[in-house]
């Protein structure tokens, strides 16, 4: 057992009599190995307070950063046919998917919300890793087309937070016919004249960011995180060469020009609103010019 159970547990509870201490009070960071205090996580933003390490976040958290305090509303998103393939592997895709949606207490990997972020109207689309991966799929597609139709029934621009782990196998070829679909979705949101803006988290990798998470107008990405579409261990087994370090982080990508910026993420929502101010084509009233003193000759 560990000094954290053997220790502290017994002194907090003879701090606090009789009352059970919470198991998850401590989290440990996979960075740096140190254990945090829960509230001290939380305020943090699930960011290590020792090697700032970004960890995970749950997609109904993102929504809260990210839009200003008690401005948004999540939408109810489309149907899209269940298992239509009929899978099974060790388990039938019907049983994965009932399980899931009972983990993570989601329909699917992908919530979508409207609000304001420091102000400024934005449709918000972030995929959900704690469902089955962020894995994308017919539903997820469906998804992600009526976040674009949204943003252009608003007039807002379309920020997408992409975690996940490529195209889900269990829906085959279906899945990968979301690549198309949503590169559409996007181009519908170009053509429309509004900002499409794209905020890449660990991990974004596969189909995902093979279509729609690379096709931002502003490419902006987390801390080190993870972004390619395949393995770092398949990609050199295929080239017979060894990459370099942090082939795959974001920093790597940013210094290579595939990315913007690199944003830590207690400034993400301060930056999202000064890109979409910055973006917006804001009118300005007409000016009425002073008239011109003609010079004597």
């Amino acid at each position: 057992m560990s000094w954290l159970s053997t220790y502290v547990r017994p002194k907090i509870r003879n701090l606090l009599g009789k009352r059970e201490v919470p198991d998850n009070l401590w989290t440990q960071c996979s960075a740096c190995n140190q254990m945090i205090f829960a509230r001290e996580l939380e305020r943090t933003l699930k960011v290590c307070p020792h090697c700032g390490h970004h960890m995970r976040a749950l997609a109904g958290e993102r929504l809260a950063w990210t839009f200003d305090e008690g401005s948004f509303t999540k939408i109810e998103l489309p149907r899209a046919p269940v298992d239509p393939l009929g899978f099974r592997d060790q388990k039938r895709y019907t049983e994965r998917l009932k399980e899931s949606r009972t983990k993570s207490h989601l329909d699917e990997a992908l919530l979508v919300a409207h609000g304001t972020i420091t102000g400024h109207k934005a449709v918000v689309a972030v995929m959900a890793f704690e469902f089955m991966a962020g894995t994308m799929g017919a539903a997820l597609g469906e998804g992600f087309v009526a976040a674009a139709r949204l943003a252009v029934l608003q007039q807002a621009p379309l920020v997408v937070f992409t975690a996940s782990g490529g195209a889900r196998m269990q829906e085959g070829a279906i899945s990968l016919m979301q690549m198309p679909r949503t590169t559409i979705a996007v181009q519908m949101v170009r053509e429309a004249g509004l900002p499409y803006i794209v905020v890449l988290t660990d991990p974004t990798t596969g189909g995902v960011s093979a279509s729609f998470a690379m096709l931002g107008d502003v490419q902006i990405a987390e801390p080190n995180a993870l972004i390619g579409f395949a393995g770092q261990r398949v990609i050199e087994q295929t080239v017979r060469e060894t990459l370099p370090e942090g082939f795959q982080r974001a920093e790597y990508l940013l210094e290579h020009g595939m990315l913007d910026m690199v944003v830590p993420r207690a400034d993400l929502r301060e930056t999202l609103g000064r890109v979409i101010g910055l973006l917006r084509k804001i009118e300005l009233p007409e000016q009425v010019s002073a008239p011109v003193e003609q010079a004597a000759d």
